[in-house]
């Protein structure tokens, strides 16, 4: 068991790597799950560090964030795991130019770098090529920099990350040593997330701190596509796209052009551009890139529409022209939409309940059949995306919430969903008030036609 200290220390790349090599995959923990719980602590600290300081807290916007990564995790725990990312990497292994020591201190510290470099490569194409963008826009679609951004992972993204780390193998690294900094490269992101600690001296020069990954965030022209870095900010400088965080110039966070939603599950599904305003959305941005391709002349342009950066049109160089970009300035006004008190506490204790039944699902996934994982994937998007509709003020928000309700009831009156009978009586009874609560709302709606959740 990693200790609290190791723990932590793990969130900044600080351990140990005598403690941290391994011979066998079976032998490595999971260091991201073990790491959740602290996200959490880190979240909450620094939103009170936030609230001392006068800043703005939103916290809408971190249960968005919240939810998006539960979606992330929730999938991740049976489908997407780092086996997929790394998939085909011991056959590869078999052809090896270089055999380097599992043991090896330089093995450890040549790996840290090795990833490093691969991980700058996997998100710079998931910038420049926009299929991958398809994927991995729900991260940008904050309109805060808080560490809870860092939670926005696409229940995808682990789909986008796929062949660019098993060159490693070609070149002997061990794959143990792949999955160990793997994981590490993903913790030190976390802590990058946030506009609360300002530049950091000399250390901006070698690493990726929280100023050069706040430009990486920017809406604004001059933030565009640059700072990919995870741990080290050397490969933006030694590539080409490395931009300073400029004193004095306020950073506009979210996309060029912002979706108006707190629904993590439409997050996911991504956004028209062309009509933003009234929420208009597609089956996954991919239906987007789809509409682009199909509208082009030729098969070249419709394969550049796919691989091609975002923003290419024809004639236009392969990630388009940024004098046609938005030029989007500071400020810009954040969709903000309030809720009362109550129920923004109620989608806070249902989104917890959802994170508890994911951190199970994670424990128990492998000896879950695979209908029951199912099931509580299904009910585990559809809380979140109630949670998210109830934000948004969305009519059918009653409707889909009663139901999730009354699923959850039918479901524990034919089985234990805790090992604790009063646990399962307390629930059953609070799902079952909620039940009746939000189809008499649903009810009152219907009749009166109303088309738009209005909170009195």
């Amino acid at each position: 068991m990693t200790s609290l200290t190791q723990r932590v220390g793990s969130l900044l790349y600080l351990v140990s790597p005598n403690a941290t090599t391994y011979q066998h995959e079976e032998e490595i923990p999971n260091y991201v799950d073990e790491a959740v719980p602290l996200f959490m602590a880190f979240i909450l600290l620094e939103a009170a560090v936030r609230f001392a300081l006068g800043r703005e807290v939103r916290l809408n916007e971190s249960i968005a964030s919240t939810g998006v990564g539960i979606l992330h995790e929730a999938t991740g725990s049976r489908f997407l795991t780092v086996g997929f990312i790394l998939l085909g990497y011991e056959s590869l292994y078999q052809w090896r130019v270089l055999d380097w020591p599992w043991d090896s201190l330089v093995t450890w510290w040549a790996s840290l770098l090795l990833v490093d470099l691969c991980y700058y490569w996997v998100h710079r194409a998931n910038h420049e090529i926009n299929l991958l963008w398809a994927v991995h826009q729900i991260h940008h679609s904050s309109e805060d920099f808080t560490l809870s951004t860092a939670l926005r992972l696409s229940v995808f993204q682990r789909l986008a990350h796929f062949g660019f780390y098993q060159p490693l193998a070609l070149l002997g690294v061990p794959k143990t040593s792949v999955v160990v900094h793997m994981g590490f490269n993903y913790l030190f992101q976390f802590w990058v997330h946030t506009d609360v600690i300002r530049k950091l001296g000399p250390i901006e020069w070698v690493f990726c701190t929280p100023s050069s990954h706040r430009v990486h965030h920017g809406a604004n022209k001059w933030c565009l596509d640059k700072n990919y870095g995870s741990l080290l900010i050397v490969w933006d400088r030694i590539f080409g796209t490395f931009q300073e965080e400029k004193e004095g110039e306020e950073i506009v966070y979210g996309l060029v052009e912002q979706p108006q939603s707190m629904n993590s599950v439409w997050h996911e599904v991504g956004h028209d551009r062309s009509e933003v305003e009234e929420r208009s959305l597609k089956f996954f941005y991919f239906g987007e890139v789809l509409t682009k391709a199909r509208s082009m002349s030729s098969w070249g342009d419709s394969l550049r529409a796919v691989f091609y950066g975002p923003g290419w049109v024809p004639g236009a160089p392969r990630l388009g022209d940024p004098d046609g970009f938005p030029d989007v300035k500071a400020p810009r006004v954040k969709y903000d939409p309030q809720m009362p008190a109550w129920n923004l506490g109620y989608c806070i204790v249902h989104l917890f309940l959802a994170f508890i039944l994911q951190q199970l699902l994670l424990v128990r996934f492998q000896v879950l059949p695979w209908y029951t994982t199912t099931a509580h994937l299904f009910f585990i998007f559809l809380t979140v995306g109630c949670v998210g509709g109830m934000q948004d003020g969305s009519w059918w928000a009653p409707y889909f919430e009663s139901l999730r309700c009354l699923l959850y009831v039918l479901h524990a009156h034919h089985a234990h969903v805790t090992p604790y009978p009063v646990v399962d009586f307390v629930l059953v009874a609070c799902f079952a008030f909620c039940f009746f609560i939000w189809l008499s709302r649903a009810f009152k709606d219907f009749v009166g036609g109303t088309t738009n959740l209005k909170w009195e």
